[in-house]
């Protein structure tokens, strides 16, 4: 079984704003010379996250109001009095949906259902460029 591991960089926008990263991941996966396997999906850091949705725009404007009801803006985490920078509900957001995805792919080709896109988040209360690493397992 070989493992390859590779890595890229997306911009993402401020509280939520997600990237769809789907082609890029998918680009990789049938690039790597592998035929099936998994590919983690790893984003480093403690306010951003990896998941999968359907990549629309209602969805785009639902996901951030529930993050909202979930680790509400304007509450005094304790966080903040540990470093003073004002993002605790970030780190509860990013710690709830976790920085990390596994996705099998089958003849080169993720798994993934027809609706369902790969996305990056980023939690923080600034855009961020973050860093994305994959690391791909198969043979």
């Amino acid at each position: 079984m070989a493992v390859l591991t590779r890595e890229f960089t997306v911009r993402i926008g401020a509280d939520g704003a997600m990237a769809d990263i789907t082609g890029r991941v998918g680009n990789y996966v049938s690039d790597c010379g592998l035929s099936n396997g998994i590919v983690t999906v790893f984003i480093p850091g403690a306010t951003g996250s990896v998941s999968t949705i359907e990549y629309e725009p209602g969805l785009l404007k639902d996901y951030p109001r529930a993050m909202e009801r979930i680790a509400p803006s304007g509450v005094d985490y304790e966080h903040h009095k540990t470093w003073g920078d004002d993002n605790g509900r970030s780190h509860v957001r990013a710690t709830l949906m976790g920085p990390s995805l596994v996705v099998p792919f089958i003849d080169g080709k993720l798994t993934l259902g027809s609706w369902q896109q790969i996305t990056a988040i980023n939690f923080d209360t600034r855009e961020r460029d973050r860093r994305i690493i994959l690391q791909i397992m198969g043979e």
